[in-house]
């Protein structure tokens, strides 16, 4: 399964305390494929170096950059399907490259994705995606 994960899902997924944690740790079991871009890569250094310090943010980016299951995918081709904040459409534009399954995103403005039949995109929130995980 093959998944671009949205950094507000990254960010609240990490904490041990955290009721999401189990994505996290289905990644380091490997009971998905986590696909990334450098842009989404550059974005959950930034976010999580201000949301907690240099060496967890350093920690986070070179666990992903040394796990079998996080492909690196490069973006030649930007589809520009979200308009709200187009700085969102890394993650659309590396799902479609990717050919994910799903990205995994709370963020409102991927809804727009729901009124553009192509190319289709599998958005699914942090529930269902957590859902689908303790089924594995």
């Amino acid at each position: 399964m093959k998944i671009v994960l949205d950094t507000n899902i990254v960010l609240i997924s990490i904490p041990t305390v955290s009721p999401y944690r189990l994505i996290y740790d289905s990644l380091l079991e490997r009971k998905y494929e986590l696909i990334i871009s450098q842009e989404i890569l550059l974005e959950y250094e930034e976010i999580v170096l201000l949301r907690a310090n240099r060496i967890i943010a350093d920690n986070v980016i070179g666990m992903l950059l040394t796990l079998e299951n996080v492909l690196k995918q490069d973006i030649y081709y930007r589809w520009n399907l979200i308009i709200a904040d187009m700085d969102d459409n890394k993650f659309t534009d590396t799902y479609i490259v990717a050919d994910a399954d799903f990205l995994v995103t709370n963020d409102s403005h991927f809804r727009e994705l729901r009124n553009i039949s192509f190319p289709k995109i599998n958005v699914i929130d942090i529930e269902a995606f957590a859902d689908i995980l303790k089924r594995l």
